[in-house]
């Protein structure tokens, strides 16, 4: 899988001191989901504006399958689609009349077949005679993913493309982003829903303070970072934890009949028989027990405190 965006010593500073990116390096490669992932204010907009031209650098380079994003910008742009955080679109006009009026804006030909199969796939072809302003939020965003796609680009930028949509849409969106990626489209989103990066994302970058912290294979990013948790169901409620068991910086339930105890999978020993061996001389009989990997949601959070 080679590279299709190549980001180098990226770097960002507004005229008032502000330092939105702080020499971003990154390799995007073709045909992968790379999630973006970080709070607020973090950067993640100004590194997809910056990718799309609509930004200028202060320092860095950035091409796209090797057109350089200012030198070759229209050669560059001709391969990006953009769906912005905002729902930027004329009121008035009709569903077909905006994504066909977006195609002719990037030099191509109107074609009536590919336009009505992108507005099926993307469940809008019955309102493609409806005024924008009478879509719901929901569909508001499909017709702005239906516009970004429109001139057949091979990379696809989502800036938030769930915010404000509910849980069953959003589940929809994945199914959209999952078969554009079956297409061979590469696709570049920013959320905040971690649940969103773990559920569709190949990798995973998380960037704050305009600096990018990691970028790394979803699986491979959970499995070196993340700790694991064993949970032990106990036969009868405790309302405290055993002096015998407070070095194992043992979790008590609320009701008083589960123990959790997190342990570091990169660690030589994971200190579990020394446990279990002292859950028994405490006097405690266990029923149950199950072991459970820590989520994209904790390392996240882990990284980003680590670094503020």
């Amino acid at each position: 899988m080679n590279t299709i965006i190549k980001i180098s010593n990226l770097s960002k500073v507004y005229s008032n001191g502000y330092q939105a990116l702080d020499n971003v390096s990154l390799d995007i490669k073709r045909g992968e989901i790379l999630a973006l992932l970080g709070p607020n204010g973090a950067g993640k907009t100004t590194l997809i504006s910056a990718i799309c031209g609509l930004v200028s650098p202060s320092s860095g380079t950035v091409t796209v399958d090797g057109y350089d994003i200012i030198t070759q910008f229209r050669e560059a742009r001709k391969l990006i689609g953009l769906v912005p955080q905002e729902l930027t679109l004329p009121a008035f006009d009709r569903v077909w009349h905006t994504v066909d009026f977006s195609r002719g804006l990037f030099g191509k030909k109107s074609d009536k077949a590919f336009i009505e199969r992108l507005l099926k796939d993307l469940s809008l072809f019955d309102k493609k005679d409806n005024e924008v302003r009478m879509l719901s939020g929901g569909m508001k965003r499909r017709v702005l993913i239906a516009k970004a796609l429109s001139h057949e680009p091979r990379i696809l930028f989502l800036d938030e493309p769930t915010a404000g949509v509910d849980v069953g849409l959003r589940k929809d969106m994945w199914k959209i982003v999952n078969k554009l990626r079956d297409d061979g489209v590469t696709i570049i989103l920013t959320t905040h829903y971690i649940e969103e990066a773990e559920e569709i994302a190949d990798r995973v970058g998380i960037i704050n303070g305009g600096k990018l912290l990691l970028v790394d294979d979803k699986k491979n990013l959970m499995q070196k970072l993340g700790k694991k948790q064993l949970v032990i169901e106990l036969k009868t409620a405790i309302e405290t934890i055993p002096a015998a068991l407070e070095s194992y910086a043992l979790v008590l339930s609320k009701s008083g009949k589960e123990l959790t105890y997190t342990y570091d999978t990169k660690s030589d020993g994971t200190g579990i028989t020394a446990l279990l061996q002292a859950i028994s001389e405490a006097g405690l009989s266990m029923k149950d027990m199950q072991t459970k990997q820590s989520s994209l949601e904790d390392i996240f959070v882990h990284l980003v405190e680590a670094e503020s």
